[in-house]
């Protein structure tokens, strides 16, 4: 058996022993699935001019994403398809120069607190102007572990509760 068949029967053993894990949330990948999956690495890989050794980043991104609150069964494929192509466009657009874990941090906590689930918003806003910040030389996300960095770069202000709370009382008092 060659090296590279070796390599993706074990690619494929690893994500699918993501359900171990996955299965506490709800998701759970069929063999199926999982080889489609790789087969969308591959082709996000070619598009992106890209290679990986071992296991890859699909199994990490099953990690970080997989007790997200806009992640079901029924979009769990497609989702984690996509947020591989994010990966490696935004490794390339950020000339490499984050870590794949705070890569992964980073658009975890977008997807999660600015996006609420929107891969668009995720792909073409959040990590668009993080990417900017980036290659402009910024560096502070190493020390946070990509956390917390999105709202020093936030252009658009953010829905704000107790603004609106207060503002809605002087509406009805008045």
């Amino acid at each position: 058996m060659d090296w590279l068949v070796l390599q993706q029967k074990e690619q494929l053993s690893k994500v699918m022993g993501t359900n171990e894990i996955t299965k506490r949330y709800g998701l759970a990948l069929s063999e199926q699935e999982a080889q489609l999956i790789l087969e969308e690495q591959k082709g996000a890989l070619k598009k992106y001019q890209r290679a990986e050794f071992g296991t890859g980043i699909t199994s990490k991104i099953i990690y970080e994403f997989c007790d997200s609150a806009y992640i079901d069964q029924n979009s769990y494929v497609d989702t984690i398809i996509r947020l591989q192509e994010i990966f490696y466009q935004y490794k390339n657009e950020m000339l490499d120069e984050i870590t794949d874990d705070e890569l992964l941090h980073l658009m975890k906590e977008q997807f999660e607190l600015i996006c609420y689930g929107d891969l668009d918003y995720l792909e073409g806003t959040c990590l668009d102007h993080f990417a900017q910040a980036v290659r402009a030389g910024y560096g502070g996300y190493r020390s946070s572990d990509g956390r917390g960095e999105y709202g020093k770069f936030e252009e658009v202000k953010r829905w704000d509760y107790d603004l609106y709370m207060e503002v809605l009382k002087e509406l009805c008092w008045r």
